[in-house]
């Protein structure tokens, strides 16, 4: 390589600060600089952890990324300029690019039902997680979705304020992705922690009273929790890359806009191709990988080589039920769920392992 290559990264989550950490490995000759709006790392598969008061890790960015010759900007980027290949930043000097990793992660999504954002709490950011944690009342939860996020978020409220009434609202079984076994032991466990089930719940609008459900019911509520899913930022969409009806950057099968050869996108903002004809779904195990494989097809390219496509596939999914039980879910090379299953404390030991790892590979 000749020259000083700009490489900049958005984004100082799971998928792009394993970026930037490959980037420091294989690219030392490179201009490395990492742009995120928050000044600490937290772990974000933790967040339900910290909504509930128990104290979770956290990093300084800067001390984190300088120490690996990694610059840091404190910013939040308002507009990527694709035409003069430069990042406008709110509140610093807009940065150009040579190569550009876009990996700004997910955000709470309301899912345009009414009251959500006025009324309901999440946990998809740090500062999510500690509003919640400062704000909610205690005596009664409803926690909304039956997906990873919501079962996890339930369990670890039920078990750590046994006092407290916890109902968890779905339109299908939790974990309704899983095997049969999986299921039946995450219903078990969350029963065994006193939370109440309700999979044949849609909500259709949030208040400041409850929530209410499509047949009209209205379940009283003293706090509320929206887990249903996540979206994107939508600077992407502003600043004309590509991207699909959610506003995630659509990628070839090395991670490459499809509209801008010199931006990479990675994690849950990165639309990409998978095993079984889907596409890789938002979770810490997407954004990893292809974080590192982004910095590996941009360093390929620096030197003048074409970067093998993308070969991914899920081994396992995990699920922490509360702080003594959960569920390793073992999966087939289509990501359908397989028929190895691991519950209880060796669950939990095994989740907690693989999170640990996850914070390790992240950081730089």
């Amino acid at each position: 390589m000749t020259g000083q290559h700009r490489i900049v990264v958005l984004g100082a989550g799971y998928a792009g600060l394993a970026a930037a950490r490959r980037f420091a490995s294989k690219a030392p000759g490179a201009q490395i600089t990492v742009v995120d709006g928050l000044a600490q790392y937290v772990e974000r598969v933790r967040l339900h952890q910290q909504a509930v008061g128990q104290r979770i890790s956290q990093w300084d960015l800067r001390e984190l990324l300088e120490s690996k010759g990694i610059q840091f900007v404190q910013a939040w980027a308002t507009e990527i300029d694709t035409d003069a290949a430069r990042v406008i930043l709110d509140g610093a000097p807009a940065l150009d690019y040579d190569s550009l990793v876009y990996a700004l992660g997910s955000k709470a999504d309301p899912a345009g039902v009414p009251g959500v954002a006025e009324h309901a709490f999440s946990v998809a950011t740090p500062e999510d997680a500690l509003q919640l944690l400062e704000q909610a009342a205690t005596d009664r939860m409803i926690v909304v979705g039956g997906g990873a996020t919501g079962i996890e978020m339930a369990a670890e409220a039920a078990e750590s304020r046994p006092d407290s009434r916890v109902l968890l609202l779905s339109s299908e079984e939790p974990g309704a992705w899983m095997s049969q076994r999986a299921r039946a032991h995450v219903r078990r466990v969350l029963e065994r922690l006193g939370v109440e089930i309700r999979s044949d719940a849609k909500v259709i609008e949030v208040s400041a009273e409850g929530v209410r459900l499509a047949d009209g019911e209205l379940i009283e509520s003293a706090t509320t929790v929206w887990t249903t899913g996540f979206g994107v930022p939508d600077l992407a969409r502003r600043s004309g890359l590509s991207v699909d009806a959610d506003g995630r950057v659509l990628t070839d099968a090395t991670l490459r806009s499809v509209s801008h050869p010199d931006v990479y996108a990675a994690g849950d903002s990165a639309v990409v191709d998978g095993p079984g004809d889907r596409e890789l779904r938002m979770a810490c195990a997407t954004a990893l990988p292809t974080g590192k494989y982004a910095a590996d097809a941009v360093v390929a390219r620096m030197r003048g080589r074409e970067p093998r496509k993308l070969r991914f596939r899920y081994v396992f999914q995990c699920l922490s039920l509360g702080r003594r039980d959960g569920v390793i879910q073992f999966l087939r090379a289509d990501d359908a769920p397989g028929r190895t299953v691991l519950t209880g404390r060796t669950g939990a030991w095994f989740k907690e392992q693989v999170v640990r790892g996850a914070g390790r590979a992240a950081r730089p």
